[in-house]
């Protein structure tokens, strides 16, 4: 190992010979030291093994300004990496290519797995619902990567109702903690690994004791659940209206018990009527289930709210998506490149939730909900051009320069209101979606919770005991055909001539004394004849 040099100051010029000085994304390097760096490098085995013009650490790094700058070439964000820093030489494109293939994808995820987890406080506002913190599952599938035969291969290509899509598309899972919209854990699928269920079920892992898991009908699983509930964490997921649970028990507050794969869980039925400012009327139809079966601690009307708190997440993949990509393409054209620059994507979103969390906890009683990510991402790339406060020399100064942005500039509380959600692209397969919403965003006046009750499910009957098949039962059409055949047991007896005794149509007759003489029930002697089966005839032993 090398004794690598402290990361230096932005008022100290780099010397020639630092190599390592270009390892930094200014302010918020505090939150990802090179210390941090190095041990991951270490553990997977991707540390330089000879003193290089572009160290390990420094790729790192330079991935991060990757995801900073996803407009721009390599070299454009090398110029904006090196920028407040004096002697740096410029590299080659083919050398920063090189140093992305040496890395792989491996320390990317690492360092990835090292940030990720809760960020809030409990007593953060907005983090806890009654003790418990809130995390979601959701999928993302709109990161779109380079049309190439290697990613198509891994990928796949999607087929919609308006043909197929333009660029292969990540598959992107995420476990996020609600109150922050930090992320707790991600996974990714290819083509063959689209099940979100089954995406989601490699997160699970992350849950802890302690918190309440919100997820929408793609989620509605029972092996899921069960899953969910051997962590021993709580979960309020919304059922699909297909399922048809079993109605246990009434309690107080309209909610009910149910059994689902041997479970005891809880479910409201609640209607919703939202109006608007402008008059507008929408609603919708939750089922929610739920192991919170506490009515008192948990009453039906606050979960019915708190299930909203799901949105959160759609949130973080806006920023995601928007925000930091501005909607661009990713930029590799095979799987690992593709891993590599979305761990590194995850990885920069972490660093400035932790830095906007940060700041928002110095102002206690303040919602991490009026943070700006845009405020916070736009700070951190000015910070990066000019080398600040990669490693201060004065007393740290908790928010930083991205924390008091962040503070300045804060939102005002979120009001109730219900957005549009109108799709303009006339190609689009989500066209036809949501026509009942109004066509504007408006303002909530009120919102109607109506909790409905189903009746109580019916006990099921008593198992029959198992019948006699070769007896007939009394009074059926077998049993009176047999009972008349028995006033003359040797009788041949002509079909029509039961038929007409029956008082029935001779055809129906005639198809049901072929099907038991089949059976064994009766013997048939000529066409259209039946006899009694006769008694068995015990055969004598043979004569010696």
């Amino acid at each position: 190992m090398f004794s690598l040099p402290s990361p230096r100051c932005c008022a100290v010029p780099a010397s020639p010979v630092d190599v390592f000085a270009a390892g930094h994304v200014g302010e918020l390097t505090q939150y990802l030291p090179v210390e941090l760096v190095d041990d991951v490098l270490d553990q997977t085995r991707t540390t330089q093994r000879r003193l290089r013009a572009l160290p390990s650490r420094v790729g790192v790094y330079f991935l991060l300004a990757l995801g900073l700058f996803p407009r721009l070439g390599y070299l454009r964000v090398w110029d904006k990496l090196t920028a407040g820093l004096d002697a740096i030489t410029r590299p080659s494109e083919k050398a920063l290519r090189d140093l992305r293939r040496r890395l792989g994808p491996a320390p990317l995820k690492a360092l990835f797995d090292v940030v990720a987890g809760p960020v809030g406080q409990p007593r953060t506002p907005g983090v806890c619902y009654r003790g418990l913190r809130t995390v979601a599952f959701d999928g993302l599938n709109s990161l779109k990567a380079p049309d190439t035969d290697r990613n198509r291969a891994w990928l796949g290509r999607i087929h919609h109702g308006q043909g197929w899509a333009g660029y292969p598309n990540l598959r992107l899972m995420a476990l996020v903690e609600t109150g922050t919209r930090a992320l707790l854990g991600a996974t990714v699928g290819g083509a063959d690994k689209r099940d979100e269920l089954g995406l989601a079920g490699e997160l699970v892992g992350l849950l802890r004791p302690g918190m309440l898991v919100l997820a929408d009908r793609a989620f509605d699983a029972a092996a899921l659940f069960t899953r969910i509930a051997r962590t021993g964490a709580d979960f309020l997921i919304r059922g699909k209206l297909t399922r048809k649970p079993r109605v246990l028990c009434h309690l107080p507050d309209g909610s009910y018990l149910s059994i689902l794969d041997g479970r005891t869980v809880r479910i409201i039925a609640a209607d919703l009527a939202i109006t608007g400012t402008d008059g507008s009327r929408t609603g919708d139809h939750y089922r929610l289930i739920t192991t919170l079966l506490d009515h008192r601690r948990h009453p039906a009307n606050e979960l019915t709210k708190l299930y909203h708190e799901r949105w959160e997440i759609e949130t973080a993949f806006l920023a995601l998506r928007h925000t930091i990509l501005n909607g661009h393409v990713l930029r590799s054209g095979d799987r690992p490149g593709l891993e590599q620059e979305l761990w590194a994507l995850l990885t920069l979103y972490q660093l400035l939730r932790m830095a906007m969390v940060t700041a928002i906890e110095t102002q206690p009683g303040t919602d991490p909900d009026r943070a700006s990510f845009t405020t916070a991402l736009e700070t951190a790339r000015d910070q990066l051009t000019a080398a600040h406060g990669i490693h201060p020399t004065t007393p740290v100064d908790l928010p930083g320069v991205i924390g008091h942005a962040v503070l300045r500039t804060l939102l005002p509380a979120r009001r109730p209101r219900f957005s549009a959600r109108k799709v303009k692209c006339s190609t689009s397969r989500y066209i036809n979606r949501d026509e009942d919403r109004p066509t504007h965003s408006t303002t909530i006046t009120t919102i109607t919770i109506t909790i409905h009750t189903p009746p109580l499910t019916p006990p099921p009957p008593p198992p029959r005991p198992p019948r006699d098949w070769t007896t007939p039962l009394p009074d059926t059409r077998r049993a009176r055909v047999i009972q008349i055949m028995t006033t003359h047991p040797h009788h041949h007896w002509n079909g029509r001539h039961l038929a007409e005794q029956l008082g029935i149509p001779p055809r129906n007759l005639l198809t049901q004394l072929a099907e038991w003489a089949r059976h064994g029930h009766l013997t048939k002697t000529t066409k259209g004849h039946y006899t009694l089966n006769p008694p068995p005839i015990s055969t004598p032993p043979p004569t010696l």
